[in-house]
């Protein structure tokens, strides 16, 4: 993984200096609250509900035992004991004391970590596949080229003040586990004639208007990448609305000059962006690559597991993923526990998950865009040994991609722009399905809960969606279905009117019904709701 190199750490140690003088004049009310807010977004921090709350960067979702062991420290001594892992594969403290965000940035600083763009009108975290460097199915490790995103966006003098957030995902296989076609912009990168290069998709998102992102460019070289990227976000630059949030982000450009138009800009404006010469050379992008080289896989690794404990099958029947080495095996630690918070984990659990990647996936840790987190390179000799120390710290729940495998917004538990709850209802919806055999016999079924229209827990992409809203100040739950997030990418349909926090259980539940009384042989949800359509499901719903 990308290591700091001196400017890297200077520039993050001064970073932390400036905020603890903005902290210190805020505090001291030499700055009012509207001339700090700007300030403290820049440095990932929000005022919400109750408390401050700090979102921490965690590029393409990568992080190693002691950059883990780091937030399970601020958990425990800055926070109520807890961390919660985000949709944008970050980890966000709900509880934080703003006189500690200095102290807090400057920990966070000595194991090369930091807050910086995880807010505000910039490009985002840069999110990626969360197998990246483990999967057989990918043509290159995506993580590179999405560190070499990093830093060509960061501090970016252009785009610190974009008309709206922006966020990019790399992938780099044809199945799209980090709903990349979701973004403003989504790279899939891909080899033609054995040259590398990348498809170019821009103007997804979901939030008040959600879109699928359409294609603007069938092949870039790689070579050519960063400069058409620069393209793309200079056109936005130019011509996004600034007078209205709400159809500030490149979604609506698009959609209302058209894909054509906007493409034809981009490629006016990547002619004068490739003089520029912003491509990195070919040692740079040499020495970042060198960095995220694969482990040292032992090439005589055993290929079999013993499957004898029935518990242990079944979590490695669904939480263990087929790796690019033989002998080794990607796991996947759901923090989906029956009745938990979706997304939360300990500092224990935290510091534990640490020391199993210290320990058996050379030291490594993954955070997923689906709230969990991943080994991703597990000897398949030691899966047991992780299994049994998962379990005893309530990590096993062996329901990746179950309709208990819920993603939930914080909502209106902590979020000032939530209107209604989200986590009570994942909780409620796990128990109601807690039996993990009537899952397993469900299936895939990925159900996703937002509590306000901005989507941060991808209703619009799920299988089943919920959206959270205010109807006359009541909490009123909208049902969807026929969302995908995948490389089969839809947006799910509204079903009809909205629902109280119980009746909006016992909908799911009828939906599920349908599902299983209509499904064929090898029929997942999505599939049997794709063949028969929405009207069955209503009728079940709404009589």
């Amino acid at each position: 993984m990308y290591k700091y190199d001196h400017f890297d750490q200077a520039i993050v140690d001064a970073r932390v200096e400036e905020f603890r003088d903005q902290v210190s004049r805020r505090l001291s009310g030499a700055m009012s609250e509207d001339q700090f807010k700007p300030l403290r977004l820049m440095n990932g921090l929000y005022l919400q509900l109750h408390a401050y709350m700090l979102r921490v960067a965690i590029p393409y979702g990568t992080l190693d035992s002691r950059q883990m062991r780091m937030l399970g420290h601020i958990a425990r001594k800055y926070d109520r004991g807890y961390g919660h892992f985000t949709t944008r594969q970050n980890l966000q403290f709900n509880w934080i004391k703003l006189a500690d965000t200095p102290d807090i940035l400057a920990e966070l600083a000595t194991v090369e970590m930091h807050a910086i763009q995880t807010s505000g009108n910039c490009i985002r975290n840069i999110s990626s596949d969360q197998y990246a460097g483990a999967a057989a199915d990918e043509v290159t490790d995506p993580r590179p080229w999405a560190e070499l995103l990093r830093q060509w966006s960061t501090f970016h003098p252009e785009f610190s003040y974009l008309p709206r957030k922006f966020k990019i995902a790399v992938i780099a296989a044809d199945e799209d586990r980090a709903a990349m076609r979701l973004h403003d912009i989504g790279i899939q990168l891909l080899e033609r004639d054995g040259v590398l290069g990348a498809k170019i998709f821009v103007g997804g998102g979901m939030g008040r208007t959600p879109m699928i992102g359409p294609e603007i460019k069938d092949f870039i070289t790689a070579e050519d990448l960063l400069s058409y990227l620069e393209a793309c976000l200079r056109v936005y630059n130019r011509y996004g609305r600034r007078d209205n949030m709400y159809k500030a982000r490149i979604k609506i450009l698009i959609h209302e000059i058209g894909a054509d138009s906007y493409r034809q800009q981009v490629e006016a404006e990547f002619v004068q962006v490739k003089a520029l010469g912003i491509d990195p050379p070919a040692a740079e992008l040499a020495r970042i690559t060198a960095m995220f080289a694969p482990p040292a896989f032992e090439t005589d690794a055993a290929d079999t597991i013993d499957r004898s404990d029935p518990d242990f099958a079944v979590w490695l029947n669904q939480n263990v993923k087929p790796h690019k080495a033989p002998g080794y095996a990607i796991v996947n630690i759901s923090l989906k526990p029956i009745g938990g918070i979706p997304g939360d984990a300990s500092a224990e659990q935290i510091d534990l998950m640490a020391d199993l990647a210290e320990r058996y996936s050379f030291d490594e840790l993954r955070v997923t865009h689906a709230q969990n987190i991943v080994l991703p390179h597990v000897r398949k000799a030691d899966l047991y040994a992780v299994w049994t120390a998962l379990n005893e710290a309530g990590l096993a729940s062996a329901n990746l991609d179950l309709i208990s495998d819920i993603i939930a917004c914080p909502g209106l538990d902590y979020c000032s722009l939530a209107n209604a709850r989200s986590i009570p209802v994942a909780q409620k919806i796990a128990q109601r399905f807690g039996d993990l055999g009537r899952q397993r016999d469900l299936g895939e079924l990925k159900l996703k809960i937002s509590g306000c229209i901005n989507a941060c827990g991808h209703h619009h992409a799920g299988h089943i969606g919920i959206l959270g809203v205010d109807k006359k100040g009541t909490e009123n739950y909208q049902l969807s279905l026929g969302g995908s997030g995948a490389d089969d990418v839809s947006i799910g349909k509204i079903t009809g009117p909205g629902f109280d926090e119980d009746g909006v259980v016992d909908a799911v539940e009828k939906v599920t019904d349908v599902y299983l009384a209509t499904r064929t042989e090898g029929e997942r949800f999505l599939d049997t709701y794709r063949r028969i359509g929405i009207e069955p499901f209503k009728e079940a719903i709404y009589g």
